[in-house]
């Protein structure tokens, strides 16, 4: 049989470890996916707002875009 390699836990990881020692309640878990959701929105809304600063672009850029048909042929 192969051994199995793990990675090391990211700190991450760890930290949500401490959390399951605790016995928290539905609507507590809901209340913290919710604020893990909303840190990663965010971060992920300020790359977004580095690139588009960097890029110069516009509304127009993206209104262009959601107009752009860049399906591939044999891909639906």
């Amino acid at each position: 049989m192969a051994a199995i390699q793990t990675k090391p836990m990211s700190n991450l990881q760890a930290e949500l470890l401490k959390l399951y020692a605790n016995n928290l309640s539905d609507e507590q878990l809901l209340e913290i996916k919710e604020m893990l959701g909303n840190y990663f929105a965010q971060k992920a809304t300020e790359a977004m707002d580095e690139v588009w600063e960097a890029q110069d672009l516009t509304e127009q850029d993206m209104t262009n875009w959601t107009n752009e048909h860049n399906r591939l042929k044999g891909s639906h």
